[in-house]
């Protein structure tokens, strides 16, 4: 077992060190004009403004809020103003609530919107500030797949149905996967490090999803290539929940709306993808065994892919090729 813990540190180390690689961001943002002024607005929107207006309302406006209608009297105030302590505590906490429903959420949910559109932007513009030797991995992973794959993935209308279905079966898994998230985290005692396990894998595989999508990699090899190499995976998306784990919702996910494209760009530069290519023994993760992660949120998939009678992507693949 000390081999293998050995093995374990060492590629959750690794992971960790990939993640925080960020010099990679400040390379591929001097290659594209484009992915520099599309990052800097997913700055300007979620740093300076949505966690601005948090900081200024913490600092700022909360306390101002208590001077001005304050709970308990100074020995200075007069008892005829003291009366009003009740009426003021509740007219504080109205104005608080009105500036989060007429601000803080409708600011939340634009800063959503926008920025998933956003990361989108950033991860094609970085995967297309790659060099051409960096992208040799999604050319050569297409010729490993063979004639009958490549087929598949050109064959007009078949290759167009396993797309949407990928597409389906992917958004059905990780919508149930951050479900699991969420129930884990409210288990006593080990909760909260489950929750923190398991919000790193899901962060380390947002992350290197989009440069796998832009790659052409089938899902089926994502799945297997994320749940072999679980510990560099674990240790990639640790930065990413340390940066907001033990802030409040709204703190939380303003931070990350900053960082995160930061993580995707330091993703699209890495390269364990190329590893796929290569034998099982070779991988890094050799000896190891496969941690079969998204286990409980496939079941939930295939089943609710079955009550709408819907074939999973593996299953057209199979009939197609059939």
């Amino acid at each position: 077992m000390i081999p293998k813990s050995k093995q374990v540190l060492l590629l959750w180390l690794e992971g960790f060190r990939e993640a925080c690689s960020l010099h990679r961001v400040v390379i591929l943002c001097h290659r594209s004009r484009k992915l520099l002024l599309r990052t800097g607005q997913c700055f300007l929107l979620n740093g300076l403004i949505f966690l601005g207006s948090l900081g200024m309302f913490k600092w700022f406006i909360d306390p101002a809020l208590w001077w001005i209608l304050p709970d308990q009297c100074s020995p200075v105030t007069s008892q005829e103003f003291c009366s009003y302590g009740g009426f003021y505590a509740f007219l504080r906490g109205g104005l608080l609530q009105l500036f989060y429903v007429f601000w803080f959420y409708p600011l939340y949910m634009l800063s959503f919107i926008l920025s998933n559109i956003w990361y989108n932007d950033i991860a094609k513009l970085g995967f297309e500030a790659m060099e051409k030797s960096d992208l040799s991995s999604a050319e050569a992973l297409r010729q490993g797949e063979g004639p009958t794959s490549q087929n598949l993935a050109n064959s007009g209308l078949g290759g167009v149905m396993i797309g949407i279905g990928e597409q389906v079966y992917s958004m059905l898994l990780l919508t149930f996967f951050f479900l699991e998230v969420y129930v884990v985290g409210i288990i006593p005692y080990i909760g909260k490090i489950l929750n923190f396990l398991l919000l790193s894998w899901m962060y380390a595989y947002y992350c290197y999803e989009y440069k796998w999508n832009f790659s052409g990699i089938p899902l089926e090899k994502r799945l297997d290539f994320f749940e072999s190499n679980w510990a560099f995976f674990a240790g990639f998306g640790s930065p990413c929940v340390l940066a907001i784990f033990f802030l409040s919702p709204l703190v939380s996910g303003a931070l990350m709306a900053i960082l995160f494209p930061l993580f995707v760009l330091t993703a699209t530069g890495s390269g364990p993808e190329k590893s796929i290519l290569a034998p099982r023994r070779t991988w890094k993760c050799a000896g190891l065994w496969r941690l079969p992660i998204f286990y409980a949120a496939d079941t939930l998939s295939m089943l609710a892919l079955s009550i709408f009678r819907l074939d999973s992507p593996h299953q057209m693949q199979h009939e197609k090729t059939g």
